[in-house]
């Protein structure tokens, strides 16, 4: 889905120049020629940027992005024919993310958007490598492993077998894919290194629950297959 852009400039020439090099960048772009439309677009738009400039009618931008700022965190790009220091920290401390002053080349105008988008952006959390089955807990972020309750001493590269066979239940791997997406591709060892593994981690979890196994799947490879 495109990222959407609100403008709001009373200068129809710098309106439609803006809007065609964001639609070009990928933006789906509505404009307001006031402070007060600007308000009511927001509303409806709910736009990921705003580009605002600061002498308008109906109500100047630095009361726009005020208002704004009550309900939205969205980013804003000031615009200004104001180029003194105290505009732009007036402008910086009512909530505005950056300011440019008019005249501005439009390259280092994108380059600011994708700036104050990247960093308006919410952070991905690293996914948690952990399985929890019955009985079994397989926590590849501490390399742990917990067998109905009790913390089995497992070696890494048991751990990375199981974690990688029980994270994708019912799903057959051949020796070969085990060697490659475990050991690695630059691993030149014999095959039978993965029986030696699995035969380890079958002692450890032999009848422990009646809802999972480790499983051969004679001529092809292994499976961690879970009962339905």
């Amino acid at each position: 889905m495109n990222k959407k852009a609100l403008i709001v400039e009373d200068d129809i020439n710098i309106a439609e120049l803006l809007m065609l090099y964001l639609e070009k960048d990928g933006f789906e772009v509505r404009v307001a020629y006031d402070g007060g439309k600007a308000l009511a677009e927001f509303s409806v738009f709910q736009p990921d940027l705003v580009l605002l400039d600061i002498m308008l009618p109906v109500m100047d931008g630095k009361q726009v992005c005020k208002e704004i700022r009550k309900t939205s965190s969205v980013p804003i790009i000031m615009l200004t024919a104001k180029g003194e220091t105290g505009d732009k920290v007036e402008g910086l401390n009512i909530g505005a993310d950056d300011y440019m002053t008019k005249p501005f080349e439009v390259k280092e105008l994108l380059a600011r958007i994708h700036a104050v988008m990247r960093r308006a952006e919410p952070e991905e959390s690293p996914k948690e490598k952990k399985l929890v089955y019955d009985r079994l807990v397989v926590n590849l972020d501490s390399y742990e492993l917990v067998v109905d309750g009790t913390r089995v001493d497992t070696p890494p590269k048991e751990m990375e077998l199981l974690y990688h066979l029980a994270a994708s239940p019912n799903i057959v791997f051949t020796r070969n894919q085990l060697l490659d997406e475990v050991w690695g591709f630059d691993y030149f060892g014999d095959s039978r290194t993965v029986d030696v593994h699995i035969k380890r981690l079958r002692e450890k979890l032999e009848g422990v629950s009646d809802k999972w196994c480790l499983k051969t799947v004679w001529g092809v490879g292994y499976k961690f297959e879970v009962v339905k």
